[in-house]
């Protein structure tokens, strides 16, 4: 069943992606990443209209960074194959800001925009994503970790979330460039497994 948000409906795929089920990180008025739905091919324009808002508003410290999530896929044309960047979750924009009323009316009533995913109606507050879901987002489009204020250090067990080793536990022994070794117990042995920061997740 898909989500309806207002007049638009959201893919179940696009929620799931968005949404996990648990405890939420942020407070309603602390500084979070939030998910804003907007009208196809206009992501770049809403970014651009909101960051100019921000200013005209006096906004700036409540609006924080507004991110539109890429990829790079190769297309093949004429016999050659050419890299294009495109967007990776379209009609969707990633804007973090504290959630104050102000700021609240200020993106929902930005051109373009349809709402935030998570709102529930009825000018109820939208929910912020989880830490581990913006870390892997981000990540992939080559932003740094330091972006964030993770607590995983060399000893933590921490839980894989994505790739191959999904659903496993393990024991950080190192942690450089945004490149983690665990140990795993796999088939009765510790065995040695590299994974990305973004795709482990600290143990709740």
């Amino acid at each position: 069943m898909d989500y309806n948000e207002g007049n638009e409906i959201i893919p179940k795929a696009v929620l799931g992606f968005f949404l996990m089920k648990g405890k939420y990180m942020l407070d309603s008025f602390d500084k979070g990443w939030f998910v804003l739905q907007t009208y196809s091919g206009y992501e770049n324009k809403v970014k651009e209209n909101l960051l100019q808002r921000a200013q005209t508003y006096k906004m700036l410290d409540n609006i924080l960074r507004v991110e539109i999530p890429t990829q790079t896929v190769n297309i093949e044309k004429n016999g050659q194959t050419k890299e294009v960047e495109e967007n990776r979750f379209p009609g969707y924009v990633l804007v973090e800001m504290v959630m104050t009323d102000e700021a609240w009316f200020v993106v929902r009533n930005t051109p373009n925009v349809t709402g935030f995913v998570g709102s529930h109606g009825n000018r109820s507050k939208p929910t912020p994503l989880l830490e581990e879901e913006i870390r892997s987002i981000l990540l992939s489009m080559g932003q740094t970790i330091d972006v964030f204020d993770t607590n995983i250090k060399e000893g933590d067990v921490v839980q894989i979330i994505d790739g191959a080793f999904m659903g496993q536990e393990g024991r950080v022994v190192e942690i450089e460039n945004n490149k983690v070794k665990l140990t795993l117990n796999m088939f009765g042995s510790e065995t040695i497994a590299e994974v990305e920061l973004y795709q482990i997740a600290e143990l709740q």
